[in-house]
């Protein structure tokens, strides 16, 4: 959902109001079931072990600060009985006062060397885990891409990153601590008072515990239905943005406006009700510790009238219910915090566990540089089981040969670019590069001796300085221009305010479809690599654009392995074998001339073409 949080997650709160504004800023997401819990920690806890010794001293000053923090309430009870005796000397109190205030600060100062301790070991964790997600993520198949909205990905990602630090830092700066503090506690009330204190506080913690648990868990549905129309309104409204230019050509501002507020109105609604059963949870968690303190601080009324415990064990014993309270205050939103961080947290490790689909084989070996041949040997590949697009097509390119591709829209001419980069793998047959299968060799090096300048051009939303570059990324400025100048790109450029600086926009939306399709192939140019692909690469052009760069592709695609894509017949004339396909299949081969001489397909391709320009020149 597009909209602006201030909830931070890095930062555990340091008082029940805090935790309890946190908790109602953002909806929640479903938590995680318990068959998911050990499984989601257990994934977790490796990333955080590199750092073990942060994480024992971490750990170290934890125990210091609860134990300097229980220490401060004998102390005070020392402080009271000490001043209310016939008899009391002077020094007495003034060391237990400087004592007093030697423990409120080692409180302090051990809980913040504790977080400094570990403030490196959550963010390395988030840092290493978002990085293995965005590399996992590039790996996988396009077929992962096409069919997964980039909304609700974005979403998991930034969800489960921000649930990796909430989940560490509940866990060491409010589960744990309070459950030190917890045990501290007890075992003082036990050694020096009676056991029925104990017992009204372990009652008090199991009722409270009990409850929290099984009300959170009934919010169950409510939370989910939260999260999937916070979801849900998020990617419909990125999809939306991203499709700026065609909202607008059809004055359909207000139709996505109504689009997103149905899904907003379905978040209102389950978020509001979230809302209202979180308050009836926070009542019945508030009653059961007003009825626990209520009956301590009535336990220890009763002893001091019976002459059992002094004045300075009430405020001892009201000290530790205080103590006791704030963590209880929270418990309950820290548990449900920890449940949606391990549900978040859970979805990320999802996407780690999708299967690439494309991946290299064990023995896959580098392609060596040098010329390269490629052939398509008897290739069936269907998107869908029962979608077929190619049905047995078999060709060769030799080294530094050029392969022309044309047919009408749907063919499956594109298909073959997107299979040679194995973006996908065949159905039957084989792909094989110098007589090499390429599901033998490393995807990187396969890739990396492509060049291709697609029929869609795409650009990164920075400079296009940037987006030449981006096909060699340590090539020199020069290198970059004499690119965009074989590109027929730099009198455009030159022209512009800012030059090579100037930005392209989401998306390259503020450079022209021709525009765009020169940067592209100027990548592509600069890339240099020993094959070269062509999908329509000049369809975005004009005429006479389209003349003048010709003659750089037909230059680039001198001595270089090349299959070009066309709808242009003329682009093709001088290939050296031109493919014509049709539903899948190649129904004619040869040179421009033999396949006009056939008069078969091409030739009335070729003639309807002609037909066309002519009608446009008049």
């Amino acid at each position: 959902m597009v909209r602006v949080r201030a909830y931070s997650a890095n930062q555990p709160p340091r008082s029940p109001t805090r935790m309890r504004r946190s908790s109602l800023s953002s909806p929640t997401s479903p938590p995680a079931t318990d068959s998911a819990l050990w499984p989601t920690l257990g994934k977790l806890i490796p990333y955080l072990w590199q750092y073990r010794w942060r994480v024992v001293l971490a750990l170290s000053c934890l125990i210091g600060a609860k134990m300097a923090n229980v220490a401060v309430p004998l102390v005070f009870k020392e402080m009271i009985d000490g001043l209310g005796g016939p008899q009391a000397l002077l020094v007495l109190p003034v060391l237990l006062l400087v004592l007093y205030g030697a423990l409120r600060f080692s409180t302090s100062l051990f809980t913040e060397l504790r977080e400094i301790l570990f403030a490196r070991v959550t963010q390395r964790a988030v840092r290493r885990i978002a990085l293995e997600v965005f590399r996992h993520l590039h790996e996988l198949a396009l077929r992962f891409h096409l069919q997964r909205q980039t909304g609700g990905v974005s979403r998991d990602i930034e969800r489960g990153t921000r649930a990796i630090s909430s989940l560490i830092s509940y866990s060491l700066y409010s589960i744990l601590p309070t459950l030190v503090e917890i045990g501290l506690v007890l075992a003082v009330l036990l050694v020096r008072y009676d056991p029925a204190f104990v017992l009204i506080t372990l009652t008090s913690l199991g009722a409270y515990i009990v409850f929290t648990v099984r009300v959170s868990d009934w919010r169950i549905a409510i939370r989910r239905r939260v999260n999937d129309a916070d979801s849900a309104a998020n990617t419909r409204a990125i999809d939306s943005l991203l499709n700026y230019e065609t909202v607008k050509y059809f004055n359909n501002e207000d139709y996505e406006a109504r689009r997103y507020d149905q899904q907003m109105q379905s978040w209102e609604e389950a978020a509001t009700r979230s809302q209202v059963s979180l308050s009836w949870l926070n009542l019945g968690q508030q009653m059961i510790i007003a009825v626990g303190v209520t009956a301590l601080m009535w336990r220890a009324a009763s002893g001091v009238v019976e002459g059992t415990m002094t004045i300075g064990d009430l405020v001892l014993v009201n000290a530790f219910l205080i103590q006791l309270y704030m963590p209880l205050n929270f418990l309950g939103v820290v548990y449900r915090e920890i449940r949606q961080a391990l549900t978040d947290i859970e979805r990320l490790f999802a996407l780690l566990a999708v299967n690439r689909e494309v991946a290299d084989s064990p023995d896959a070996v580098a392609l060596p540089p040098g010329p390269l041949s490629i052939r398509f040997a008897a290739v069936d590949f269907a998107y869908e089981p029962d979608r077929q697009i190619l049905s047995h097509v078999d060709f060769t390119i030799a080294a530094g040969a050029t392969v022309a591709v044309v047919g009408e829209s749907g063919s499956g001419k594109s298909t073959l670019a997107r299979l040679l980069y194995r973006f996908y793998d065949v159905s039957a047959g084989s792909i094989l590069v110098n007589g090499e299968d390429i599901r033998r060799l490393t995807q990187s090096s396969l890739r990396a001796a492509i060049g291709i300048v697609p029929q869609d051009t795409v650009l990164f939303n920075d400079s296009i300085h940037y987006n030449i570059q981006y096909g060699r990324t340590t090539a020199s400025r020069g290198d970059v221009v004499a690119a965009a100048e074989a590109a027929q790109l730099g009198g455009f450029i030159e022209q512009l305010p800012d030059g090579y600086e100037t930005r392209v926009g989401e998306r390259g939306l503020k450079l022209s479809g021709g525009e765009k399709q020169r940067v592209a192939i100027a990548r592509a140019l600069l890339k240099n690599p020993p094959v070269l692909i062509f999908d329509e690469a000049t369809s975005a052009l004009d005429s006479k654009t389209e003349k003048a760069i010709q003659a750089s592709l037909d230059n680039a695609a001198r001595g270089r392995t090349t299959l070009v894509i066309a709808h242009r017949l003329s682009t093709i004339m001088n290939a050296d074998e031109i493919l014509v396909m049709d539903r899948g299949r190649i129904v004619e081969r040869g040179s421009h001339s033999r396949l006009l001489d056939a008069g078969g397909l091409y030739a009335q391709m070729w003639a309807l073409q002609q037909a066309e320009e002519a009608a446009a020149a008049c």
